[in-house]
């Protein structure tokens, strides 16, 4: 029978564009189990469990099918451990990663043919859309405020809450929250890149007229 449940929902995603039409399938398919294995190795340490692989992302639940003790918590520390070993193991190919945390509704849907355990609700919806601004993060990650207030003191000495925001088909402001961890590699590069414009834009200094 489908409950309601205190959940924690972890979304992860590539980067929009990352596969291209002439992609070999071989590598595709390879990049993609190393994605997966990561998220699955992950969050399974940290005691959630993955319910859905959905193309080229995969979400991860804390707090159901079991009660979890400190799901919301467990999530978060997820993310920021799942953001240095997907960078470790992807290489160049970039994603994001959003936390959420609330109560949804668990339990098994579809027809006598095909039964699914399936998470929906609010936190898994919000987990989606921060995942989608985590990409424009220089960590790739996105909590909720909420979230780090329903996790633990320790988790939370991890996050720093920041701006208020509404997400996209959502109707209320989320309240953004960022690990402290830090940045992706590509992220510096863009952050010299853009020093070094600046730097450029001073051009040399012009020379004292006789």
């Amino acid at each position: 029978p489908a409950t309601s449940a205190a959940v924690a929902a972890l979304y992860a995603d590539f980067l929009d564009g990352w596969l291209v039409d002439d992609s070999d399938a071989a590598d595709v398919v390879n990049l993609l189990n190393d994605f997966f294995r990561v998220v699955v190795d992950t969050v399974n340490r940290h005691g959630g469990f993955v319910n859905k692989f959905q193309g080229d992302a995969a979400l991860a639940i804390f707090g159901a099918p079991l009660e979890l003790d400190n799901f919301a918590g467990r999530a978060l520390a997820a993310a920021r451990e799942l953001r240095i070993e997907l960078e470790s193991a992807l290489g160049d190919t970039d994603f994001g990663i959003g936390v959420s945390a609330g109560r949804a509704i668990a339990g098994h849907i579809g027809s006598e043919q095909r039964l699914e355990y399936t998470v929906i609700g609010d936190p898994v919806n919000e987990a989606a859309r921060l995942t989608d601004l985590a990409k424009d993060e220089p960590t790739r990650v996105l909590g909720s405020a909420r979230a780090v207030f329903l996790g633990d003191d320790d988790e939370a000495q991890h996050w720093e809450i920041g701006e208020g925001v509404e997400l996209r088909g959502r109707g209320i402001e989320t309240l953004l929250a960022r690990p402290l961890i830090e940045p992706v590699a590509e992220a510096v590069s863009d952050d010299e890149r853009a020093d070094d414009l600046d730097q450029d834009d001073l051009g040399e200094p012009a020379e004292a007229g006789a």
